[in-house]
């Protein structure tokens, strides 16, 4: 299960990366290349939503078939596995997070930028006309 979680980092990376680089100002003479790109890519960045809720379902389903550890029925090597498996089902439920939080700036970002560009465009024909 090790590669599922190295793809979706991988994502959330590259969606975080693109969400940075359309913000950055001073980047004009690229913006419209990196639109393109990002608006290219947003529909086949749309395939981590179900991957995600994938994902969410196996660390329901781990946590709800994980043995129990209560107290004194399991020895210490036993409530330090169950410890650490808890701790990597968080980290994993923190990365699913991320990668919708990204995917949904992404999303937001890049129409905010187009719907710019497309407004600069009409008041740089209004000033044309005057």
């Amino acid at each position: 299960m090790a590669l599922e979680w190295v793809v979706l980092g991988y994502a959330a990376g590259a969606e975080a990366i693109m969400v940075l680089l359309l913000t950055i100002p001073g980047l004009d003479g690229l913006r419209k290349g990196l639109i393109a790109v990002t608006r290219n890519l947003l529909k086949p960045f749309l395939s981590v939503v179900p991957f995600c809720l994938f994902l969410l379902m196996d660390i329901y389903w781990k946590y709800e078939t994980r043995p129990s550890c209560d107290g004194e029925s399991c020895s210490p090597s036993e409530q330090l596995r169950h410890q650490k498996s808890i701790m990597k089902s968080q980290r994993n439920a923190l990365l699913i997070a991320a990668a919708l939080i990204f995917y949904w700036l992404l999303y937001s970002v890049t129409n905010l930028v187009v719907k710019i560009e497309q407004l600069n465009q009409r008041v740089e024909r209004l000033k044309s006309k005057e």
